[in-house]
C-alpha cells in the first residue's frame, strides 16, 4: 500500500503539526517541500486556463525599499564601462541570499522554529526537515538549498486577493505599516465575490497595498522613521490555523501581520513546518 504523504492528512490528524517534514534528508523531495504540489497535470490544467496571454512582471523595483529596516542594506546598482564604451556590465550588490529587499521567494533555509527540550535533550532551534544551523553554515551542504526550486522553476495557477480594493470599497481605512490584520474571513468574502474556487497547488496572491503606500504616499521622513524603527509594524494575514496555503504571495515585507511576541508566528511555522512558501511582489494592478 502507498504511504499517504502529510500533504494530504488533515490539518486535525497530522501526529506533529509542527513538523510536516517530507522525503529523506538532502533528497530532491525534501528540497521541494510543496512545490511537490506543481505536477505536470496541476501546471496544465493552470496552462489551460490562460485566455489573454498578457504577461505581468510580479517583481517590484529592485531598490525598495531604498530604506530598509532591520538593518538591512538596499540594493545597489552600478554600470560598468567595458573596451572605452564599447559595451557595459551591471554590477548589483545585494542583501545576501535571500533578497530580503525588493521581490523574492523566501527559502527553507531563512527561518527556523524552536523545538522543546524532551527525554533529556535540550532545546534547540530547527530549519525545514530537522536541517541545523551548522548543516547549512557547511558550504559543502545543500541540503533544503533554493537549487531544488531553481532546477524546475515554480509555475501554477496563480488566484489573486485583492484586499487593497476589497477594504477601499467598505470604507476600511487601515496603514501597511501596522498591525491591521486581513483574516481568513475576509479572504473567502473576496473569493466569493469574486467566484474564485481554490485547487490543490494554487498559488495565493494578496494585495494589501505596500507598495502604493510606499510610493506614493509617504513621506521621506516616515521612511526613516521606518527604517530605524527597532518593532517595525506590517499590515498582513492573521495568524490561524484554520486553513493551509501551499504558495503564498504578498505586496508586503511579510506575510502574517507583525504584533507582539508571544503570538503565533506564520513565518517561522509556514516555512520551517509546512514548507509554505510565500514572496514579496510589487503591485500588478
Amino acid at each position: 500500500m502507498a504511504q499517504i504523504s502529510p500533504f494530504d492528512i488533515p490539518f486535525d490528524k497530522l501526529p506533529n503539526p509542527r513538523q510536516v517534514w517530507v522525503g529523506a534528508p538532502g533528497s530532491l523531495e525534501e528540497g521541494l517541500g510543496k512545490i511537490s504540489l506543481l505536477t505536470p497535470e496541476v501546471v496544465a490544467e493552470a496552462a489551460a486556463e490562460i485566455k489573454t496571454g498578457v504577461r505581468v512582471t510580479l517583481g517590484w523595483e529592485m531598490t525598495k525599499l531604498e530604506l530598509a529596516n532591520l538593518n538591512r542594506q538596499p540594493c545597489q546598482h552600478h554600470i560598468i564601462s567595458l573596451l572605452n564604451g564599447l559595451a557595459f556590465d551591471d554590477v548589483y550588490i545585494m542583501n545576501p541570499l535571500d533578497l530580503e529587499q525588493s521581490s523574492q521567494w523566501d527559502g527553507l533555509r531563512h527561518f527556523s522554529q524552536p523545538v522543546p527540550a524532551t527525554d533529556g535533550k535540550s532545546a534547540e532551534r530547527v530549519f525545514y526537515g530537522g536541517t541545523t544551523a551548522s548543516e547549512i553554515l557547511n558550504r559543502s551542504n545543500d541540503r533544503i538549498g533554493m537549487q531544488y526550486w531553481a532546477r524546475q522553476g515554480i509555475t501554477g495557477r496563480g488566484v489573486l486577493i485583492d484586499y487593497a480594493s476589497y477594504a477601499a470599497k467598505r470604507g476600511i481605512k487601515y496603514s501597511t505599516f501596522s498591525t491591521h490584520q486581513i483574516r481568513l474571513s475576509d479572504i473567502l468574502e473576496i473569493s466569493a465575490d469574486c467566484n474564485l474556487t481554490f485547487k490543490r497547488g494554487d498559488i495565493l496572491f494578496i494585495r494589501i497595498g505596500v507598495t502604493n503606500e510606499w510610493d506614493n504616499v509617504m513621506t521621506d521622513d516616515q521612511k526613516r522613521a521606518y527604517s530605524v524603527n527597532p518593532k517595525p509594524e506590517h499590515a498582513g494575514v492573521e495568524a490561524t490555523t484554520e486553513c493551509s496555503v501551499g504558495f503564498g504571495t504578498r505586496d508586503s515585507p511579510p506575510l502574517q501581520a507583525m504584533l507582539s511576541a508571544g503570538r503565533c508566528i506564520l513565518h517561522r511555522t509556514q516555512i520551517s513546518s509546512y514548507t509554505s512558501i510565500y514572496l514579496q511582489v510589487g503591485e500588478f494592478q
